[in-house]
């Protein structure tokens, strides 16, 4: 017999307005070695609907990009969620896009020189949370666990959930500061028969870390975990930038 459990999913309640902003960031493999750099931007428009960059350009010549639409009038919304990856680093050129206004997901994947794309469209919940999931971790409770859902995008999407729980915090310390980062662990739950035989056959996906700066302003600070569903584990951190060598002049 086939036991399942039923995870009930609900929006998160803004405690922290998202505004403009702009942060530089790295993608490195678990040995520490840079794969790719970005950045994060951030922008809010005048009827108040917030909009999220995120993008990376990796040294093989592979690219990942999401762009997030939401708004913030109380609870968390998600309006649209889009995103591609392509080069080497990923085992398919893939493009999603989910429109939550109508429910449609569409996508778009090229291999070996064969390009297919699909809709579909799914009764999408409240609480669908693509793209949100380092601005969600910010507002949610640091000791309670929090469940959200979102769309597992592929030729065939479907609603899943992720479970949020707090883990151990760490020091970290920049100089002479000392300050204190909270972890999240963000499982992957997939409901019915097919989140029994997920972890048999090898697709369960693998838990993510993030950490975030414990204060009244939380803030992100360092992420391990895959960037999609076909790519390998891989830590982002904030990075720094520094002068461009090549335009500095000798005196």
């Amino acid at each position: 017999m086939i036991h399942t459990s039923t995870l009930t999913a609900e929006q998160i309640p803004v405690r922290h307005m998202e505004g403009v902003t702009f942060g530089f960031l790295v993608v490195r493999d678990l040995q520490g070695e840079a794969l790719a750099y970005g950045d994060s931007k951030q922008v809010v428009k005048p009827d108040g609907l917030v909009v999220d960059d995120l993008r990376f350009r990796f040294k093989d010549g592979s690219f990942y990009e999401e762009i997030t639409k939401f708004t913030q009038r109380d609870k968390f919304r998600l309006v649209s969620d889009q995103w591609e990856q392509k080069g080497p680093s990923f085992k398919k050129a893939t493009a999603t896009w989910i429109d939550v206004r109508t429910g449609v997901i569409t996508v778009r994947i090229s291999e070996k020189g064969k390009e297919e794309t699909t809709s579909k469209r799914l009764d999408l919940p409240d609480d669908v949370s693509n793209g949100l999931l380092f601005i969600l971790l910010k507002n949610v409770a640091p000791s309670t666990e929090t469940t959200v859902s979102f769309v597992a995008v592929s030729p065939k999407p479907r609603v899943v959930k992720w479970n949020i729980s707090p883990g151990p915090e760490k020091t970290i310390k920049v100089g002479l500061v000392t300050y204190k980062a909270q972890q999240y662990i963000v499982k992957t739950k997939i409901e019915g028969p097919a989140g029994f035989i997920a972890p048999l056959v090898g697709k369960q996906p693998p838990d993510a870390h993030a950490w975030l700066l414990k204060s009244e302003a939380p803030t992100f600070l360092e992420f391990e975990g895959a960037l999609s569903q076909d790519s390998s584990v891989w830590r982002i951190e904030v990075a720094a930038p520094k002068p461009d060598s090549s335009q500095m002049k000798t005196p």
